[in-house]
């Protein structure tokens, strides 16, 4: 063969080769991108589908458990399920799904005799249900089998349903107290009719005051409401504004109680009710109300804080809530920038731990800075009427409870100097200084004590000159000359979660005891803390 015949050949393999791989790499994104489409698509037609049902449905690619279509009863691994009332489909058989399988009645009149019919939903019980009637197991054959009551979650054979059929009523289960009954939301819905203004929508906090959901607490029983706030301690204390409002209203005997469901960065007031420094979903949905059932009422203090500017007498002061802590100086500055530069790129600070790395950047900024030095020759204090005189500080920081700064306990300090307990409930605030940022992070890693000023009834602080951060409850702002005045304001109902303890735990939780107030039931004065087992 000659060389002009072998180069021809080469030519034409080198193209075969190119060909076929632009084809390996090519044809999989084609598809690929084709593929996306068309589940883009369907995902377009599923939302607009889903939002006329009157289902709650929500789609997913993989059940996590063993999964049967209510329809064609086959085993499934993708389709939808509804979230109110349980029922699964695969999306060939979504659409009849939805138009024969009705989902529960959240709205009706209440029976005669005031009782509740049992609402069945056959297939998909929990695993390890046990049948009400026979007590075996149920929901442990591979189809779909058995039915469970999607209000108090009983479940039953299908050979044992007949025997519960008009004798057994629906008494909504484990968490009846914690369950918005049916004929409830008829006599909102009657309401709505009577005042459409007021009450026709669903609640969207982001739209409304929650002073306007609260308003539905007075059609429940007096003392019955409880309300979970899933959020950091900002949003607890927007909820116990909202509270106020319904006691100024003179609806007293209607005001519901308060847990927290940490989501914040801080979780002070959070961590000092026991409901620990942060949720991430480690601890089941079922176990959380759980939790709000065993949890014990308590009282909290609730302080107003008054910032009056020098020279602005013809100006209102500025009147806010506080529940946790009053501060001026270093770590009011931090959440200053902190909070400057959140609002102006929100979408970086999506998470618990770069916020607290945010935090620690701005901390060790300030140790080399020292912006709030000479805080002592800039302010004075004043508790219960008489001038304290104070040391070399960089800040003050004026405290309800017992934890600040993401987790330390402030006042008992590392434990070496006998102070009186912090309580919620005593009507007293302790105010402490700090000698700059280093100082606060040595306090949080039991490395140092704060400088205890002492404990008042009434703290009154007056900037003499220049400007300072300042916070109340973590919203920052920087303040001129000013007087500011903090005295006691009411007292919100909470519920103390007091968890199981481990033995590691039991030395730094003894503090934390004693601040805790005794249970109550009602408005009544607390007696003293609870001694310990």
């Amino acid at each position: 063969m000659s060389m002009e015949g072998e180069s021809d050949h080469s030519s034409r393999e080198d193209w075969t080769l190119l060909f076929w791989t632009l084809l390996a790499v090519v044809v999989p994104v084609i598809i690929t991108f084709w593929c996306g489409a068309q589940r883009s698509k369907r995902k377009s037609h599923m939302k607009d589908f889903f939002r006329k049902s009157k289902h709650g449905w929500h789609y997913t690619d993989l059940f996590n458990k063993p999964t049967y279509c209510c329809i064609c009863e086959q085993h499934i691994l993708q389709g939808a399920f509804c979230d109110c009332c349980g029922v699964c489909a695969d999306e060939t058989c979504l659409r009849r799904a939805d138009r024969s399988l009705v989902c529960k009645e959240i709205m009706a009149p209440a029976q005669a005799d005031g009782t509740l019919e049992h609402r069945w939903v056959r297939g998909n019980v929990p695993l390890c249900s046990v049948c009400a009637v026979c007590k075996e197991q149920c929901g442990n054959q591979p189809k779909l089998c058995d039915f469970r009551c999607v209000w108090c979650q009983t479940t039953v054979h299908d050979d044992c349903k007949p025997s519960l059929s008009g004798v057994e009523r629906c008494a909504l289960g484990e968490f009846r107290s914690l369950i918005i009954p049916p004929h409830y939301l008829y006599q909102v819905n009657k309401l709505r009719r009577r005042h459409p203004d007021e009450y026709s929508k669903v609640f969207d906090l982001s739209d409304l005051p929650p002073s306007k959901a609260l308003q539905l607490c007075t059609l429940l029983p007096p003392g019955s409401v409880r309300v979970l706030v899933c959020g950091g301690d900002g949003t607890v204390g927007w909820v116990l504004d909202a509270i106020d409002t319904m006691k100024l209203k003179g609806h007293d005997q209607f005001i519901p109680r308060v847990m927290i469901l940490p989501l914040g960065t801080g979780n002070d007031l959070s961590n000092s009710l026991g409901w620990g420094s942060g949720y991430a979903g480690e601890i089941p949905v079922e176990q959380v109300l759980r939790n709000v059932l065993d949890a014990e009422v308590v009282k909290m203090d609730r302080w107003k804080v008054q910032v009056a500017s020098k020279g602005l007498y013809f100006r209102k002061p500025k009147v806010l809530s506080m529940n946790n802590y009053f501060s001026v100086g270093p770590d009011a500055l931090m959440a200053l920038n902190f909070h400057t530069h959140r609002e102006k790129t929100p979408s970086f600070f999506s998470s618990r731990i770069i916020n607290k790395a945010v935090y620690f950047m701005y901390g060790t900024k300030d140790c080399l800075v020292q912006e709030c030095k000479d805080l002592d020759k800039r302010i004075e204090l004043e508790l219960d009427g008489e001038r304290v005189a104070l040391p070399s500080l960089e800040g003050i920081i004026v405290c309800n409870i017992g934890y600040w700064g993401g987790g330390c306990r402030l006042w008992e300090g590392m434990g070496d100097e006998p102070y009186p307990p912090t309580r919620l409930d005593d009507g007293l605030l302790e105010v402490v200084g700090v000698f700059g940022s280093f100082h606060c992070a040595q306090i949080q890693v039991k490395m140092a004590n704060p400088v205890r000023i002492g404990q008042a009834h009434t703290v009154r602080l007056v900037l003499k000159s220049s400007r300072m951060p300042m916070q109340v409850d973590g919203e920052p702002w920087a303040q001129g000359p000013c007087t500011i005045t903090i005295t006691h304001k009411t007292q919100a109902f909470m519920l103390y979660h007091s968890a199981e303890q481990t033995d590691e735990d039991e030395d730094e939780s003894s503090a934390s005891e004693a601040e805790s107030p005794a249970p109550c039931d009602s408005p009544k004065p607390l007696g003293p803390p609870p001694a310990r087992a």
